[in-house]
């Protein structure tokens, strides 16, 4: 029996433990594992709130800041049990919850300060844990983007965890854009700071823009035994530079992940998709849900402040429960540039999208939180469009509805190492518009599963992206056999997790 440690920011088998894709990564290959028969365990921060009702298992004590620290882990109980797999946390006062989804910090001011500073501590606790065998004797670590990558750093450079470096080391990159960059010194939140007795080899550390500083998803690329891009397409793409905003790869590792690619160590992978035990909403609840949703956030006290958005919301669903449209276009996303640049930077394109639905008697609904620029530019075309519906705010059931009653999932992103939104609409049928580009180049094909749309230029993808739109509604309006064909093809598609962690297992783990 081989024994995995997984150790991750986010993990959706437990409960509030998700912010975005990777906490369904977290969540679904370990279970892969355990089908298998190996064991895993799976580890995130406490958050000062995770471990409240788990199980305490040990103190770990460590030095950081030339000061004792205790760390302490529980085991808590996950939202569905599986056989060989247990799940941990790691608290510590000083790892706070943040604002987004009660997990990440945002510090417009100094990116990174206050995330940087709880993901050292739960590090340095990880490879305590690991290295006094409280998951037993390891295998494979696997690590996820660069929340976790100092792992890496201490396996290399702290001599009281010298005993890692035979265990295999895996690191998945989620997200390349953030890259968790932290000065060397001069600074609370630097490395020289926490760790004043480990020698810095700043070369071999640093980012190749900020050169007093470290780059912590450069560790993890540098270090790693294998490193796992999302999709094989996104692979392709981080291993030539950025050009943004008409192509984005590498963002300034292009070099590293080129050595590693060279060296046997990168590996294109694309992530799966849940196909069992899911959650279903009935059909027909899609406005009842949205009303239900904006009823339960007008009582929240954190969400005064858009009461009256959430009210003319309301206003406008009612509408629509007695006069329904005959077409529903949507997106979930979390609002942050990666998924909706293009509307953020050509608003009036979106007008357009808007004026064609119009058309056809639809109406396009958007739900989601994130950056407040981004949620400030849907909040002000809510109240200019009467077909433009923004939930904003998170519901796990109006997901499901959305997901379910759509006639066309829009995911127009900027850039995405594999997406999983487009995959959960095509699980129920529903065609996606999507920009090709990373995992939605493997995931869409255009004209057999749904939509695709790219240029060489910003104006012609632009451009395109409308055009595919026209195509799409002509197909759905004059030719519904065709429709239905590509609706039928969706929904056969299977990106299972199995054939993913064959490979994970053949590639990654080096355990086939």
């Amino acid at each position: 029996m081989n024994n995995f440690l997984f150790v991750s920011a986010e993990n959706d088998a437990i409960p509030n433990c998700k912010a975005g894709g990777m906490g369904d990564v977290v969540r679904d290959v370990p279970r892969q594992i355990s089908e298998r028969g190996d064991k895993v365990h799976v580890i995130v921060p406490s958050y000062g709130r995770l471990h409240q009702d788990g199980i305490f298992k040990t103190s770990l004590n460590f030095d950081l800041r030339i000061m004792g620290y205790t760390a302490e882990l529980y085991e808590v109980r996950p939202k569905k049990e599986f056989p060989n797999i247990t799940h941990y946390v790691i608290h510590h006062p000083e790892i706070e919850a943040g604002d987004i989804a009660h997990i990440y910090h945002n510090d417009p001011k100094e990116p990174f300060y206050t995330d940087a500073i709880k993901y050292f501590i739960f590090c340095t606790a990880v490879a305590e844990a690991i290295k006094r065998e409280a998951f037993g004797k390891l295998d494979v670590v696997h690590l996820h983007d660069w929340h976790t990558s100092l792992v890496l750093f201490l396996r290399e450079y702290h001599k009281e965890y010298e005993t890692l470096k035979p265990i295999r080391f895996v690191y998945s990159i989620h997200n390349l854009a953030i890259q968790g960059i932290r000065p060397f010194a001069d600074n609370y939140s630097s490395l020289e700071n926490w760790f004043p007795n480990v020698p810095l080899d700043e070369k071999a550390l640093m980012d190749y823009r900020y050169q007093d500083c470290i780059n912590l998803m450069a560790v993890g690329i540098r270090f790693a035994d294998a490193v796992h891009t999302v999709s094989p397409s996104y692979k392709k793409d981080v291993l030539l530079p950025s050009s943004p905003p008409e192509f984005i790869g590498g963002e300034g590792l292009e070099k590293d992940l080129q050595k590693a690619d060279e060296e046997g160590r990168l590996f294109g992978i694309l992530n799966g998709c849940n196909y069992k035990n899911i959650n279903k909403e009935k059909k027909g609840l899609i406005y009842r849900n949205t009303i239900k949703a904006l009823f339960q956030w007008l009582q929240e006290e954190s969400k005064k402040y858009k009461a009256d958005f959430l009210a003319h919301t309301g206003e406008k669903i009612m509408d629509f429960v007695d006069n329904r449209p005959k077409f529903i276009a949507s997106s979930v996303a979390r609002l942050t540039e990666q998924k909706f640049y293009f509307f953020k930077r050509s608003p009036e394109a979106f007008v357009e999208i808007l004026k064609r639905l119009e058309k056809v008697d639809g109406i396009f609904m958007l739900l989601g939180t994130g950056a407040p620029e981004y949620e400030e530019l849907f909040r002000e075309l809510s109240y200019e469009h009467k077909n433009f519906v923004f939930t904003n705010g998170q519901s796990e059931k109006l997901i499901d509805s959305i997901y379910l009653e759509s006639d066309l999932y829009f995911m127009p992103s900027l850039f995405e190492p594999c997406g999983i939104s487009q995959m959960l609409a095509m699980r129920n049928g529903n065609p996606c518009l999507v920009h090709h580009t990373g995992g939605l180049k493997d995931t869409v094909e255009h004209l057999k599963t749904g939509f695709g749309f790219d240029g060489d230029t910003y104006d012609k993808k632009i451009k395109n992206m409308l055009d595919t739109l026209d195509l799409a509604l002509d197909m759905y309006a004059n030719d519904p056999p065709a429709w239905k064909k590509i609706q039928a093809n969706a929904k056969r598609m299977r990106f299972t997790w199995k054939k993913s962690v064959d490979e994970y297992y053949l590639s990654l783990y080096e355990l086939a």
